[in-house]
């Protein structure tokens, strides 16, 4: 079919890679970007992606510092997650889950339990971080009306939390940029401040006790309207990578525990190794509730996630005593048999490659070439757990005093990078590395040179423009 616009016919690739950015610019609107100046600076088309590496459209190549913002894990076109998409695709592409089964999402079910914390035993898909998030919310919620306490209706959350974009979601977020836009949209949340010592200044242990006695203080007052504790465990990623004190994630479990409210445990960024360890909730053995996955569920490759809930909260949905117990939510996609057969590819991956074994030396490369980025100026600090890491640009590394957001310092900088060889993707001025857990050594330092690099030699210059 003829485009009446600019002549070109429908599917047809255009002549020069300058075609793709003029299209780019009359007819995408691009998540979480500003336009304008987006359309006034030349975009970046991606074509191609092996391993560890994007090509663009000029056949440039570029080190994959974010993964494909925090989701791809073996890397790109990994021969054995190709074959099960192509297996899937001699068979069917999709079906739905409204009433029906398929083999893949029930397989990808059974084996996703016995990756998880122990106690859940039950799989609910969706399509993306958010609706994981959404989908946990609900059910804590129709769960107490089911077990006769409808009172319970408030969520505790962390300030500077990031969970979607969905409207619940949003709600039990506590960015204010993400969340004062929405707000009259959006229901309330009861929230405990951020636990970081460089946030909090104090040192990590006090941090830990005085945020968990804020959160049994809200609990005490207020428990008997709470449904369920909803946090990131371990570290906030959109927050800046903000990375909590040791203990801080059992001290709020237990608190779970003694209060009797549900544990909502937000794996969708934390989770698929990105921490050290598959899921973040075993470095301090907390088993939640109910626990959102996504990002790296099918590796990088397919939208798909998943809310993974224990027997205990499945078990009320079963009764016939209590009135109406479906669960009323889902997806034209949900259970998608491409995304499982993605994910299953994924899982055996991680099990043929010995992917968790093979982190601790890129960990340890990261640890040893951080620590002379962080004494760089204008570096206010370095946060990171595994493989995720944030880098906070300051104006003032003494008093810790942040850039006017308007410089738009961080993005400028990721800019910069990419004359480097390198893709990053800031947060505000945080700059957030965090590549496939299969890149390899050279690679992985061949990134944080060029990172620390940037530091040094092109946000300077950058700053003098």
């Amino acid at each position: 079919m003829r485009n009446q616009q600019d002549g070109t016919v429908g599917g047809g690739a255009p002549g020069a890679a300058g075609r793709w950015a003029a299209w780019d610019k009359q007819y995408l609107w691009h998540p979480f970007t500003p336009m304008r100046p987006w359309l006034e600076e030349e975009p970046l088309v991606i074509e191609r992606g092996e391993g560890a590496v994007l090509y663009d459209t000029a056949g440039r190549a570029y080190l994959d510092g974010v993964s494909s913002l925090w989701c791809n894990v073996h890397g790109h076109r990994h021969p054995h997650i190709d074959a099960a998409v192509r297996a899937q695709l001699d068979r069917i592409a999709h079906s739905t889950l409204l009433g029906l089964a398929s083999p893949p999402s029930i397989e990808l079910a059974r084996r996703l339990v016995q990756w998880a914390p122990p106690g859940l035993t039950r799989v609910f898909y969706s399509d993306n971080g958010a609706t994981a998030v959404e989908v946990a919310l609900k059910i804590a919620f129709q769960y107490w009306r089911l077990v006769g306490q409808p009172r319970r209706v408030k969520f505790v959350a962390l300030g500077e939390a990031y969970h979607g974009d969905t409207l619940g979601a949003v709600s039990v977020g506590g960015i204010p940029l993400f969340r004062e836009i929405f707000g009259g949209l959006t229901f309330e949340a009861l929230f405990c401040p951020s636990p970081h010592p460089y946030r909090f200044e104090g040192t990590p242990p006090e941090c830990c006790r005085e945020r968990l006695a804020q959160m049994e203080r809200l609990l005490r007052e207020r428990g008997e309207e709470v449904a369920a504790i909803v946090l990131e465990p371990l570290v906030q990623g959109a927050a800046g990578i903000i990375v909590h004190p040791a203990g801080f994630l059992r001290g709020a479990a237990e608190l779970a525990r003694r209060y009797r409210v549900l544990l909502i445990a937000d794996e969708v960024a934390t989770g698929f190794g990105k921490t050290g360890t598959m899921f973040a909730c075993a470095q301090e053995g907390v088993a939640p509730d109910l626990m959102c996955l996504a990002k790296g569920l099918t590796g990088g490759y397919l939208p798909l996630a998943a809310t993974l809930v224990s027997e205990r909260v499945f078990e009320p949905f079963l009764s016939e005593r209590r009135g109406e117990t479906t669960f009323y939510h889902g997806h034209t996609y949900t259970g998608n048999a491409l995304g499982c057969a993605a994910a299953l590819a994924n899982l055996e991956v991680f099990e043929r490659e010995r992917t968790l074994e093979q982190l601790a030396p890129k960990i340890k490369l990261m640890d040893e070439r951080l620590r002379e980025a962080a004494r760089l100026a204008w570096v206010g600090d370095v946060r990171r757990r595994g493989v995720m890491t944030g880098i906070e640009l300051v104006a003032d590394q003494g008093a810790k005093r942040s850039f006017d957001p308007a410089r738009r310092v961080g993005a400028r900088l990721c800019q910069a990078l990419r004359r480097r060889g390198v893709l990053l993707r800031p947060l505000g001025d945080v700059v957030v590395v965090m590549p496939p857990l299969a890149i390899t050594l050279e690679q992985l330092d061949r990134l944080l040179a060029a990172v620390t690099e940037g530091l040094r030699e092109d946000l300077p210059r950058l700053l003098r423009e």
